[in-house]
């Protein structure tokens, strides 16, 4: 058997395999509420075999998209919508679900990617950004509010509130957004967190409101369902977040119950460079591995199925996450499993698809069935 697709348990949770779904963005939504869109989308990807699969990023407030077309999970009226999802999703797939709940701080009120991604201003049918520091993004942009606070309790609330409304829908996990230069991680950096309070300054301080965040998504969810961290190794921005801020902050996360990190990268700053190449961003992921014991998940352009379980037989995660590869193929699960020789879980439904030259690809399939 194939590490890749050996169970892993997270709390009293158990994975069937190794494979994660990472959270990817749609900017599909109306008014926050996910839509058709998302039913279909995570439909298919529910059906693919993989051992999890992460809804996108949700904002906790209207402010906190990253666009206007972003889902939430913030009223009675986001929460139903997810809901039908979830239950749709349910009635077809035994797949582990769970939610990355976020808030996107200084890079919210932005358009969908495909329409430029610039900034909206309130005119445009944008919002005003709120930060750790009255710093924008890119020197051309309009500065964010600094958060007072009163706006710190608000938002320490406002994931609380959706971390219960993510227990209600019937999510199996959490993840918090705590990467990609949006709210939380803005704290951590010393680029983007120039406060002179008790949230500012020294590592302690700047890792201090990212922790309150956790411990109240923690009070908030059910003690038996996992929460993990999606935490940025690095800011690739000489003098940014770096990996040993990274293990000081895991340590922390650790000792306070996340049950695992998943270890990305950049996002912050414009001045970035990243070394993009397959499996870009595993050493990261290695170098905290190796100073914690909570699980990790790792990330970025991993695309191939022994590239994967050579991550995994090397010790470098725990669990490897998959994004835009997964969009390309949504039956990598099933392909890895038939180059990996091993077996993968697909729906009654698609057993007659099973290639003659992988007779036992599907679990529990009937290889003679009529």
């Amino acid at each position: 058997m194939s590490k890749l697709f050996t169970p892993i348990t997270l709390g009293q949770l158990t994975l069937p395999n190794r494979i994660v779904i990472a959270p990817m963005c749609q900017y599909s939504a109306e008014a926050g509420c996910a839509t058709d869109w998302h039913l279909i989308h995570l439909g298919q990807l529910a059906l693919s075999g993989a051992g999890l699969l992460i809804v996108e990023a949700t904002a906790v407030e209207p402010e906190g998209r990253i666009s206007p077309r972003d889902i939430g999970l913030w009223s009675d009226q986001t929460e139903a919508a997810l809901r039908r999802v979830v239950e749709g999703i349910r009635r077809y797939s035994p797949m582990p679900l769970a939610v990355q709940l976020a808030h996107a701080g200084r890079k919210a009120s932005s358009q969908p990617p495909w329409e430029g991604g610039a900034l909206l201003s309130p005119a445009q049918g944008g919002w005003q950004t709120v930060a750790p520091s009255a710093l924008p993004y890119a020197p051309s942009e309009p500065a964010p509010v600094a958060l007072d606070d009163a706006g710190l309790a608000r938002i320490r609330q406002a994931f609380a509130d959706a971390a219960r409304r993510a227990a209600a829908v019937g999510f199996d996990l959490i993840e918090l957004h705590a990467a990609h230069g949006y709210l939380l991680h803005q704290f951590l950096s010393p680029l983007s967190n120039q406060r002179t309070d008790r949230y500012g300054g020294s590592l302690d301080n700047r890792m201090r409101f990212p922790l309150e965040v956790f411990d109240g998504m923690r009070a908030a969810f059910p003690a038996e369902r996992p929460i993990g961290v999606r935490i940025p190794a690095t800011d690739w921005v000489e003098g940014g977040w770096d990996v040993t801020q990274s293990i000081a902050l895991a340590k922390e996360l650790e000792r306070r119950g996340a049950h695992y990190i998943h270890v990305s990268s950049g996002g912050l700053s414009a001045q970035q460079q990243i070394p993009i190449g397959p499996g870009y961003q595993i050493p990261l992921a290695q170098a905290i591995k190796e100073q914690v014991s909570t699980p990790i998940v790792g990330v970025g352009l991993i695309t191939e199925a022994r590239q994967a379980e050579t991550i995994l037989q090397q010790d470098q995660a725990d669990m490897v996450a998959l994004a835009r590869g997964i969009l390309y193929d949504p039956r990598w699960p099933w392909h890895a499993a038939a180059e990996l020789g091993d077996q993968v879980d697909a729906a009654p439904q698609y057993w007659r698809s099973q290639p003659a030259a992988y007779r036992n690809l599907f679990k529990h399939s009937r290889n003679g069935q009529r």
